[in-house]
């Protein structure tokens, strides 16, 4: 997962909004493509944030790059709508290399919280074959990273209620 930082789409309820200042690190392209390599991108990249077409020209460079390497699959999360997307070539350019975009503005009332959509108004948006509606059915609401540092991070469509609980234990069973 990509996270971009900045996003001025203002969509109430938004599941991120830690990522909306646009003020942070800035990274370049080829050192998050390096990053996103040695990681091991598996099947494929997801881009979210903030608002990934908010740095259009970022994105279009950083899908690019993807395409000259191993060819992972690449998403793109927008709250543009697909409309506002093939309007503006600019925006169009950013997501060609794209296999998958999911477009269209958080809505609250229409909270969905499953396969890449925040709420049902959102579209799956294939731009090549490699993806259909269907493989994102399984993709889970919430998750929880935990870095090698022990640090977790809470991430997903949905809030996560409840506590998380530990045995006491390090990751090595000592206490």
């Amino acid at each position: 997962m990509v996270w971009t930082q900045g996003c001025s789409l203002g969509c109430a309820g938004c599941f991120n909004p830690e990522t909306h200042a646009p003020a942070g690190p800035v990274r370049t392209v080829p050192d998050v493509v390096a990053e996103v390599l040695a990681a091991g991108a598996g099947d494929g990249v997801t881009v979210s944030g903030g608002e990934p077409l908010e740095q259009p020209e970022a994105l279009a460079a950083f899908c690019a790059a993807l395409r000259q390497g191993p060819d992972p699959g690449i998403v793109v999360l927008t709250g543009f709508a697909r409309a506002e997307i093939e309007r503006d070539p600019v925006l169009a350019a950013a997501v060609a290399d794209a296999d998958m975009v999911v477009a269209g503005r958080y809505n609250a009332r229409l909270h969905l919280g499953a396969g890449l959509r925040g709420s049902s108004n959102k579209e799956y948006w294939p731009i090549t074959a490699r993806y259909s509606a269907e493989d994102f059915g399984t993709v889970p609401e919430g998750e929880i990273l935990i870095a090698a540092d022990g640090t977790a991070t809470i991430t997903g469509m949905r809030p996560m209620t409840g506590m998380l609980r530990t045995t006491g234990k390090d990751a090595r069973g000592a206490r």
